[in-house]
């Protein structure tokens, strides 16, 4: 579990980090450079739930060896799929990580969202329903490694 109080926020008791995967974790389908083993070391401390359409089908194989639940959505509306996911296993015990439009529900209503901005970009909804904004996965995973990072963004 990651814990953090954060002043004038909140207090946090995250069991887990719930993630796109395309235009999140990966580029054009492929897991990005060092992102698995920055997933694995975390993955002691929080249970990762990785939510993607797999528009490339490369999700299952990417992830091979990351100590993950994957969840392929083959729903047209993936926002409400997304929305509901984190609802069933409790979003006030969830951070969410996620750039698309139809990560802006699960962002907004995680414990802590986090949206990221890569080559694909960002959906400005996305951006507006998250706490926090990073430039690319590794700063976004890194907040929970050096929270005192969060802590400086998020207090009041």
């Amino acid at each position: 579990m990651f814990t953090l109080d954060i002043p004038g926020f909140n207090t946090l008791a995250i069991e887990y980090l719930v993630m796109d995967y395309n235009g999140t974790l990966a580029e054009d389908g492929v897991l990005i450079k060092g992102v698995g083993d920055i997933l694995t070391a975390l993955s002691a401390r929080m249970a990762l739930h990785i939510i993607t359409a797999d528009t490339f089908g490369l999700a299952t194989s990417q992830l091979e060896g990351v100590p993950c639940k994957l969840e392929i959505m083959k729903r047209a509306d993936q926002i409400t799929g997304k929305k509901e996911y984190i609802e069933k296993i409790g979003s006030s015990r969830v951070a969410s990580i996620g750039n698309g439009r139809n990560d802006s529900l699960m962002l907004k209503l995680s414990a802590l969202g986090i949206a990221v901005i890569h080559r694909e970009g960002a959906a400005v909804e996305t951006i507006m329903s998250a706490d926090v904004l990073c430039r690319n996965i590794y700063d976004a995973l890194d907040l929970f490694t050096n929270p005192d990072r969060l802590k400086a963004t998020l207090r009041s």
